[in-house]
């Protein structure tokens, strides 16, 4: 009799690439969640594949950083090599998502080309798009099946989709990160990605948390620009913003991101006794899906696979 269900087939599972490491890496503020190297993807795609998942976005933590984010879309880079490893490894049976921006390929870790001004720094919009769609084509290049760009960048989509159809990559999609907020829940993240700016926040060209109706005028934009998914983040704190833009776009796939620091919540709440992780997290999840979204990238996509393939989870 339930009106809300979750399936497996909704779930994203974020992967963590690192260059320069031998051995899988702990990451201590999302315990339970690791930095791979390259060569063990197949590996550990293979384990998720036989859970019955199936999607997976690649976040890369480079073995050099500039101010131009040149590792971000060099042929050899950690991201291209891993999305031609699984390319080449599983083919069409999996989707493989890139998250598209330059806060983890940057020594300033924001998510664009800054320049120097007379009262400090800024983040030119404009010359950022040029980076952001070369760094797209290279991913498409390399076997992406979508392009994820999370910059927030004004014409970022139209862009992007510009530099794929140019170059014979019309089938390539693109997610775009449409509403996302300048939020204090992706600490973990940065932690992760070691992609916490040098000066600064991301307040100027992320969303203000105050806000719903800009969120959806910024899906809005997305869509006109080219978007195939639109995408809400975070998603647990922003359940409200999901059914707007669920409601006012119905026809539209919308993905969410469970952040990184909703995931360490819960799991810290969890390792200290004082939720039972399997029903909070199942809660919360359905909570999400109830909301609007038909994708969820979640940290926990692993674990919610094995408790649905339990059977009934509440």
């Amino acid at each position: 009799m339930a009106e809300t269900n979750l399936s497996i087939d909704d779930f994203i599972v974020p992967l963590f690439v690192r260059d320069g490491i031998s051995e899988p890496e702990p990451i201590s503020s999302m315990p339970g969640v690791v930095r791979f190297p390259v060569e063990y993807l197949p590996k550990v795609v293979q384990s998720h594949v036989e859970l019955g998942l199936k999607q997976f976005i690649l976040f890369g933590v480079p073995s050099y950083k500039d101010d131009i984010a040149s590792s971000a879309y060099a042929r050899d880079g950690v991201i291209q090599r891993s999305l031609r490893l699984l390319k080449e490894t599983f083919g069409e049976s999996v989707l493989l998502y890139a998250d598209e921006c330059t806060d983890e390929y940057t020594s300033h870790g924001h998510c664009g080309i800054v320049k120097r001004q007379e009262k400090g720094y800024r983040v030119d919009n404009d010359e950022s798009l040029k980076v952001h769609a070369t760094i797209a084509l290279s991913q498409a290049e390399a076997g992406a099946d979508v392009v994820a760009p999370s910059s927030m960048m004004d014409g970022v989509v139209g862009a992007i989709r510009k530099a794929l159809d140019e170059n014979g990559f019309q089938e390539t999609l693109i997610m775009a990160y449409s509403a996302k907020y300048a939020s204090s829940f992706y600490s973990p993240f940065r932690d992760a990605a070691f992609s916490r700016p040098a000066f600064g926040d991301r307040r100027s060209y992320q969303m203000d948390p105050r806000n719903s109706s800009e969120a959806l005028r910024e899906v809005e934009l997305d869509i006109e620009e080219g978007a195939d998914i639109v995408m809400v983040k975070p998603a647990h704190t922003y359940l409200d913003v999901l059914r707007r833009v669920k409601e006012s776009f119905p026809e539209y796939p919308l993905a969410a991101y469970h952040v990184s620091g909703e995931y360490s919540l819960l799991k810290a709440a969890a390792l200290n006794g004082w939720i039972d992780e399997k029903s909070a997290v199942l809660e919360v999840t359905t909570a999400i899906r109830r909301a609007g979204a038909d994708l969820i990238i979640t940290y926990y996509a692993e674990q919610l696979a094995k408790w649905l393939r339990e059977g009934v989870p509440f």
